[in-house]
């Protein structure tokens, strides 16, 4: 048994050995190829060095003194303007996105809104009261909206006006009240 055992350990050590034929082989062949000529680096030329001279320019950051000054366009006689000498009215400290409806009702023939604020207060407000930063005047309330009219800047000094509601919350499906 111990015979047949020493065999068998012998036949499998000699299984092992490693087939080294095809790497011989495969150095042959590179070290009968000649070796290939590497290409020497490129020569770079020097450039001069480059002076930078500003003392006869005019700085970037000073206006010419010869240049024009454009002219601001003339603000256009008789066209809308806001009336700056009113009072404020408390909503008018607030954006519109600011604002939020809680709520209608009617007293002796009059409709009010109640908003709140993002103070956290809450105003009443009916028809011809002003809301907003843009001089907004409410027009009219009707089936849970509030509608008012906007004057904003055209940029030439004149003002254009910019209809605009709020609407409760819960009818617009989200807290979006623009």
């Amino acid at each position: 048994m111990k015979s047949k055992l020493l065999l068998l350990s012998l036949m499998l050590l000699s299984a092992c050995k490693p087939q080294m034929d095809d790497l011989k082989q495969f150095m042959v062949e590179v070290e009968s190829t000649p070796p290939m000529a590497i290409e020497p680096y490129p020569t770079f030329e020097t450039k001069p060095a480059f002076k930078y001279a500003v003392e006869n320019l005019r700085s970037p950051f000073q206006r010419a003194k010869n240049a024009q000054q454009e002219v601001a366009q003339k603000t256009i006689a008789n066209c809308l303007q806001p009336d700056f000498e009113k009072g404020k009215m408390p909503l008018e400290q607030f954006g519109i996105d600011a604002l939020e409806i809680q709520g209608f009702f009617t007293t002796q023939g009059s409709t009010w809104g109640i908003i709140k604020a993002n103070d956290g207060l809450l105003y009443k407000v009916t028809t011809g009261d002003r809301l907003g930063l843009f001089f907004g005047e409410i027009t009219h309330m009707i089936d849970n909206t509030i509608y008012f009219t906007e004057l904003l800047p055209d940029g030439t000094g004149c003002w254009k006006k910019k209809e605009s509601k709020l609407s409760l919350a819960k009818d617009t499906g989200e807290n979006n009240n623009v």
